[in-house]
């Protein structure tokens, strides 16, 4: 259901409610289509004001929404809410518009629920983090999440408990507890859904220029680690697709992030397998004596003309080989990641997947909804060629039948995170075994620990304990200007870190 206007005003010009408006508009496929478009209304107008606050302290906001129809008839709608004592003045100023704007297109225009309401952020369990420090119960949370975000109560109910189970793993980091990560930038090919900063793999040349590279990065953050004193818990080798080098690059690779960064305190070490092109029984070699402990499987369907339409150059029976492979060398956690709302899927085409894909018993499985990205060359081909993609009731059917597969293996969600432009409105969630769980992964979307990145398109985030905040920096997307730029990048990090952990701040 869409509704399309020719002109759009707001009554206020600062960016972040700009911002905030226009993602309820996107949530609920508002376009405005200008002047000269067909359209259902003349205009949209959105005004928003502060009310006096209540007795308590609490932040009032009235939304008055005006829709103008092209027989010169107005429509108006004013919605009220109060905000809550324990957040912060701007987020219930913020929270509220958007809460109100909700309500009315749900209730006075009859648009669907959302699946998560108007929880747009990319990590929906920080909320329910910052509650469970706040002390509030599981029933209180998910009653919470249901009335001041609108989240159905099906979502609720899966990232209350996620949360919970994730406080053990939190609770092993501490302020000198680290992650690493490796971006190797390289694919085979790139997937018509892609939007990633990953280069098609080069010759030996430029190969051997960005080993030479990457091993300045390396050294510099092994420095690091050695000068404030880190214990690295994971190592996360991704991209790109890391198994993309050749062997004996790879084999190089791989030995200079064990040397560097492994040690006792280490309980994860993951490498990016992706796709069954990628992969030899000489890298697997190399992870297994290496200690490599998880290994991620993406076929992303075992669908042989999705992979082909999607420009994969594998087929689902490759996936299996592969798969068999690893575990015959003794790699302790696979996992498997699957994408819902492909183009030309149905349901029923995820159900053959999930069938294949649950009978290898991998340990996690992660179920992305598509985002289509602007980067993407199906974003391209679905404005020039019209490619049809599922819609969104179609792809949430796809994540309820998947969903049912992966609790059928006894698997419950531990993380989750969400992009915009995603299908259905759903987002992307991880689920596993008990003692299956990424570690790497819950700490980085929680956001919770120092990520120190290395290499091509990576990312450093740096947690200040102190200061409560956490401040990135980020290793360019392009490879020629990351090889050039190598210097600036390393004393970018550097500076981060020390104005997190060095000695002016000690510990």
């Amino acid at each position: 259901m869409k509704l399309r206007v020719k002109t759009f005003t707001l009554n206020n010009r600062r960016e972040i409610i700009s911002k905030i408006v226009r993602e309820v508009l996107v949530l609920f496929k508002v376009e405005i289509v200008g002047r000269r478009g067909e359209a259902d209304y003349l205009q949209l107008s959105v005004v928003n004001r502060r009310l006096p606050d209540t007795s308590d302290g609490r932040v009032v906001m009235e939304s008055k929404l005006m829709l103008f129809d092209p027989a010169g008839h107005e429509r108006v709608f004013t919605r009220q809410s109060t905000g809550a004592l324990d957040e912060r003045e701007g987020a219930s100023v913020n929270r509220l518009i958007k809460l109100n704007l909700y309500h009315i297109f749900r209730e006075e225009l009859a648009m669907p629920q959302a699946p998560w309401g108007i929880l747009h952020g990319v990590r929906p369990t920080k909320i329910v983090h910052r509650w469970i420090r706040g002390g509030m119960d599981e029933p209180g949370i998910i009653a919470r999440l249901q009335s001041d975000y609108a989240c159905s109560e099906a979502k609720a109910r899966e990232i209350v408990p996620m949360a919970f189970r994730q406080l053990p793993f939190l609770a092993t980091s501490d302020e000198k507890t680290v992650s690493v990560y490796v971006g190797i930038p390289f694919c085979l090919t790139r997937c018509l859904y892609c939007s990633f900063p990953s280069n098609i793999l080069p010759g030996e040349d430029k190969l051997r220029q960005f080993m030479a590279v990457l091993k300045k990065d390396m050294e510099a953050a092994k420095e690091a680690v050695r000068h404030y004193g880190f214990r690295v818990q994971n190592i996360y080798v991704g991209g790109g697709t890391p198994t993309s080098l050749p062997d004996d690059f790879f084999a190089e690779m791989l030995d200079m992030v064990y040397n560097d960064f492994h040690e006792p305190s280490t309980v994860e070490f993951t490498v990016e397998a992706g796709r069954p092109d990628s992969i030899t029984p000489g890298k697997i070699e190399t992870m297994k004596r290496l200690g490599v402990t998880r290994v991620s499987v993406n076929p992303q369907t075992m669908q042989a003309k999705t992979l082909r339409r999607i420009g994969r150059q594998h087929t689902p029976e490759d996936v299996v080989t592969m798969f068999r492979a690893l575990r015959e060398a003794g790699i302790p956690h696979i996992n498997m990641d699957l994408i819902l709302g492909l183009p030309g899927e149905t349901a029923e085409d995820v159900r053959d997947t999930m069938e294949k894909v649950t009978a290898l018993g991998p340990d996690d499985i992660t179920l992305h909804a598509l985002a289509l990205k602007r980067g993407s060359r199906l974003k391209r081909l679905m404005e020039e060629q019209h490619v049809e993609l599922p819609s969104d009731e179609e792809t949430r059917r796809m994540s309820e039948i998947a969903m049912s597969y992966v609790k059928k293996l006894g698997m419950r969600p531990y993380y989750l995170y969400r992009q915009g432009y995603m299908s259905g409105d759903l987002e992307n969630v991880s689920c596993c075994r008990d003692g299956a769980e990424g570690m790497y992964n819950i700490q980085i979307m929680e956001e919770h620990q120092t990520i120190i990145g290395i290499g091509g398109a990576a990312t450093t985030k740096v947690v200040d304990f102190r200061r409560q905040r956490m401040k990135s920096s980020f290793n360019a997307k392009d490879l020629v200007t990351y090889l050039r730029d190598i210097d600036i990048y390393i004393e970018k990090r550097r500076e981060l870190l020390d104005e997190a952990y060095g000695d002016h701040h000690p510990l």
